[in-house]
């Protein structure tokens, strides 16, 4: 498919519909967990997506090998991509899917935080200033709140946040240093192989690896390592080659309103004003931040 300048409606459905399963994805992981634990749940997704991922390189032949340079920033990679999984997991299990959407999808917050100090170029204007400042009025609402948003756990509360700035860790990695030359789906290698064997090894010390699982939690495991650790990310990969990156990152506000929308519909969590309203704020924050520069 051709570059383009511009988001199409082709590329605006498809942001769209990737927003749409990242939210629904939380309920997934939430619902998961009641049979299945947590950290074993995320290390089950990994050693799956890391199969799918493998036999797929070796379809199209985009192996590019172990570069020795890359060894160790691949590891960090890997380490915190373990690191984020195992927070969100738990705070999946210990808090709603509002608030935890809300706190987790905050990521870009603290992804152009680090860009500002640590990639040329990636300076914060006076435009993604007023995005961080409401952002973070936000994410500190809904960290405030006790009262709202389905069940509170401030433990959980605060792995969503660590969680966060383990994915925007990701990102920054990906941007600078050796990772950068290489092409997102060896980046996406890296992070699922190490976080396989890392996943597996921590989980029987978070409790018994089962909790009485059916079929749900089993076609639950099979949509995260098909529908999102695989195929999500790499057809957003994809779409990445074909639409500017910033205009294709604004589209990530939406994820945390699917979020709290599938938590609402599909769990009847008690959506309350001050979630709702620390939704608005990290959005509207997220949105004023990757927006692209008028006339781009």
């Amino acid at each position: 498919m051709q570059r383009k300048v511009h988001i199409d409606a082709f590329g605006a459905v498809s942001l769209v519909g990737f927003a749409a399963v990242l939210g629904f994805n939380q309920v997934v992981i939430k619902v998961v967990n009641g049979g299945v634990q947590p950290v074993f749940a995320a290390g089950l997704r990994s050693v799956g997506a890391l199969i799918l991922l493998a036999l797929w390189m070796w379809y199209r032949g985009s192996w590019q090998g172990l570069a020795r340079g890359t060894w160790w920033a691949g590891t960090v990679m890997g380490v915190l991509f373990t690191a984020e999984f195992v927070l969100l997991y738990q705070a999946l299990d210990l808090t709603s899917v509002a608030r935890t959407s809300v706190i987790f999808y905050s990521m870009p917050v603290w992804l152009a935080l680090g860009a500002h100090l640590l990639v040329p170029g990636e300076r914060i204007t006076a435009r993604k200033g007023l995005g961080l400042s409401i952002a973070f009025a936000g994410v500190a609402w809904a960290l405030l709140d006790r009262g709202s948003g389905g069940p509170v756990s401030l433990t959980g509360d605060l792995m969503a946040l660590g969680a966060a700035v383990c994915w925007a860790g990701i990102a920054l990695l990906a941007r600078i240093g050796a990772l950068s030359r290489l092409r997102p789906v060896m980046q996406l290698f890296w992070q699922v192989s190490v976080s396989a064997v890392l996943l597996m090894a921590l989980a029987p010390f978070f409790g018994p690896l089962l909790r009485d699982p059916a079929p749900i939690h089993y076609a639950g495991l099979a949509f995260q390592v098909l529908a999102v650790a695989t195929g999500g990310y790499l057809f957003w990969f994809w779409l990445l080659k074909i639409y500017p990156a910033a205009s294709v990152a604004s589209f990530g506000f939406l994820s945390p309103v699917f979020g709290v929308i599938f938590g609402w519909l599909l769990l009847a969590e008690r959506i309350g004003v001050p979630i709702l309203g620390a939704l608005a704020l990290v959005a509207a924050g997220i949105y004023l931040i990757n927006r692209p520069p008028r006339g781009l």
